[in-house]
């Protein structure tokens, strides 16, 4: 086992470097983030020079990201636009995003599993036909409309929430705003367990286990849904990067200052450190989650072994 996590981790590495230069290029092309620092009018050739300069902007785009890696390494993330370092806005965003992210993740684990559990030994019955349907109305509706919908009728109409998050952002308040987050994820793994229960529990060793007269309750959680949630698990591992990186969209609607506004700001100013910044943690939130999702392979199946 701990020669697979040494070898994963070094894997790692030039997965990260290919996927930061990506999106340094990337971001490189968007435009000159020069010219919107001078408000609606033309910076003059100048203070252009000077601010291109002052952010290193005149060097070669290689020269850019290798002077950008050197100084990811020592935690310099660089300095956004308006002079400040992009670590503080991190330290603001980033604990507002992962108490989102925790609780969209608790609706995908609590309500999709527990849904999944129970379509999947009743499945052709009628609830596992409602909750199929419900899931696939789910998944067709956009999350920015499911969020304006909620938003509208729990806190405009009817006054259950406020329409708004304030800026400390408590678990209560991210109630709403993690289900909206949560909604597609939580329908996938609704429908990905009751695939796998629904599939495992004509097994052999599940009829083994029934015919040694074991309680059915212990059936399930120990020998049914255990070797069921290694699909749900790997969703639900590569989906935590996703959450963080796409709730861009949820807090917007919801006025959440954490990753998804910064992004969409530095997107919006063409703000490259912050860009690049934060998304390089993004990759690195990816990376980790995929080597724990291998890792709870061989927790949930004592057959998986790592050399």
């Amino acid at each position: 086992m701990g020669r697979y996590v040494v070898r994963r981790l070094l894997q790692m590495i030039p997965v990260f470097i290919g996927a930061t230069l990506l999106i340094f290029l990337m971001v490189n092309v968007m435009g000159d983030p020069i010219a919107g620092l001078c408000g609606d009018r033309e910076c003059d050739p100048a203070t252009a020079a000077r601010l291109r300069h002052e952010f290193g902007l005149d060097q070669p785009v290689w020269q850019q990201y290798a002077t950008y890696m050197g100084n990811l390494f020592t935690g310099d993330f660089g300095t956004a636009f308006n002079g400040q370092p992009v670590t503080e806005l991190m330290g603001t965003a980033f604990p507002v995003t992962i108490r989102l992210t925790i609780v969209a993740t608790l609706f995908e684990i609590v309500v999709g599993i527990i849904l999944g559990v129970v379509t999947g030994l009743r499945r052709g019955r009628p609830v596992d036909t409602g909750v199929l349907l419900l899931t696939l109305v789910v998944i067709s509706v956009p999350t920015f409309v499911t969020g304006l919908l909620l938003q509208l009728l729990l806190g405009v109409k009817w006054g259950w929430i406020d329409p708004a998050v304030s800026t400390e952002a408590t678990f209560g308040e991210l109630i709403v705003p993690g289900l909206v987050l949560a909604s597609v994820s939580l329908a996938y793994v609704t429908r990905l367990t009751r695939t796998s229960i629904a599939e495992n529990r004509r097994s052999d060793y599940v009829r083994t286990a029934i015919a040694k007269g074991l309680p059915r309750h212990r059936v399930i959680t120990r020998h049914l849904l255990r070797n069921s949630l290694i699909p749900v698990v790997t969703f639900i591992g590569t989906d935590i990067g996703a959450l963080m990186g796409g709730a861009i969209v949820t807090e917007r609607i919801f006025n959440i200052h954490g990753v998804g506004y910064q992004l969409y700001q530095g997107i919006l100013r063409q703000n490259t450190q912050t860009v690049v910044g934060f998304v390089t943690v993004l990759v690195l939130v990816f990376l980790v989650a995929n080597l724990l999702v291998d890792l709870l392979y061989a927790v949930l199946d004592p057959r998986i072994r790592y050399a």
